[in-house]
């Protein structure tokens, strides 16, 4: 398998990422290697030959963002052969008419054709990746249309700002989750030319700072917009679980972590000091937002994130120490969100494969 390093990927509003490279490694004694090794741990153990990502420890069907996640992880090691594999195969099942994806397919087929934006957002951006380094104006070009696609049916005005909705379901009531403002891939498809996701960039900075201005500075899984688009509050999320800090807004910390922007590296770090104080302890998988834990077991995303928001505050040993909690726990309870979120962040917080900004 070929790596081949990737100059930089973008940002919409700076050219920052200084903050995380003055910390330092956030890996064990080669993280580079060991993110690459995640990546490739986590396209064998669950992408199956047909192209198809299971989710074993989940009865084996499959989601957009699973696509979405190997889709990225393999551009970003350079495999281009297994990434567009999986690009064949989610192009062939999933991509709907309109170029957004089918969240969920089960039982030989797709199970509900309703898209999720995060998923078509990592889709988009791992496309344009895939697109330049693989020399490919085919793979660009689907990056441009799926791009198009999301601002055009999964983003609305709401007065003065520009918002990333949840879906196109979200639209009328206004609902937003955090982990869907990919900060990473809004500027990888700034940098290859649509204008348009920079006041969407904007403006999700905005509405994370107001989510979390009050200690312990907890981003929400989802919230609500009033009419003119501002005022985010938390809600409860479409299963019906109260407002919370858990395996949503848990990746929220981990984008905002590596966002070239100040703003969003500031929102990362000031979740810092309550995780330290937690993990100096037991890490628990959702919390209140108010600090209290909602839960007894913990899993890999609750040190990833955790790692993320040191690295943001400038704790290199200590993001360090909770990536390296984070394979050790998926090592031992190993699941597909574990595996592919441990992965994801050893690239981008060890590494400039998925990182990294340039000026503009």
């Amino acid at each position: 398998m070929s790596v081949r390093w990737l100059v930089a990927v973008v940002l919409v509003v700076a050219t920052a990422g200084a903050a995380l490279a003055a910390a330092g490694p956030a890996g064990g004694q080669d993280p580079h290697g060991e993110a690459l090794a995640a990546a490739d741990d986590f396209l064998d153990r669950y992408v199956q030959p047909s192209g198809r990502v299971a989710r074993l420890d989940q009865g084996g069907d499959t989601v957009s963002e699973g696509q979405a996640y190997a889709m990225l992880l393999a551009a970003a090691i350079g495999d281009e052969d297994r990434f567009r594999h999986v690009w064949a195969w989610t192009d062939q099942h999933l991509q709907r008419s309109d170029r957004l994806l089918a969240w969920r397919w089960a039982d030989g087929g797709v199970a509900d054709w309703t898209p999720a934006t995060d998923a078509d957002l990592m889709a988009a951006g791992a496309l344009s990746l895939a697109g330049e380094r693989f020399h490919d104006p085919a793979l660009s070009l689907e990056a441009t249309r799926m791009s198009s696609a999301i601002l055009r049916l999964e983003a609305a005005r709401y007065g003065t700002r520009h918002v990333l909705l949840a879906g196109p379901w979200a639209r009328h009531e206004r609902v937003v989750n955090a982990s869907y403002f990919v900060a990473g891939m809004m500027s990888r498809l700034w940098w290859a030319g649509d204008r348009r996701w920079a006041p969407v960039a904007a403006s999700s900075r905005d509405m994370l700072e107001e989510l979390t201005a009050s200690a312990p500075h907890l981003p929400p899984d989802w919230s609500t917009l009033d009419a003119s688009g501002a005022d985010p509050v938390a809600r409860a999320a479409p299963s019906g679980e109260s407002p919370r800090y858990g395996y949503e807004a848990a990746r929220a910390v981990v984008q905002l972590a590596v966002d070239c922007d100040a703003r969003g590296r500031a929102v990362a770090a000031r979740v810092w000091p309550f995780l330290e104080r937690e993990g100096a302890g037991r890490l628990v998988a959702s919390y209140a937002l108010t600090g209290q834990a909602l839960d007894t077991d913990t899993h890999a995303l609750a040190y990833v994130a955790a790692a993320a928001a040191a690295a943001a505050a400038g704790d290199a040993d200590d993001a360090a120490r909770l990536l390296d909690a984070a394979g050790a726990h998926d090592d031992r309870s190993p699941t597909y969100y574990g595996a592919a979120w441990t992965a994801l962040a050893r690239l981008w917080l060890d590494t400039d494969l998925l990182g990294g900004c340039r000026p503009g």
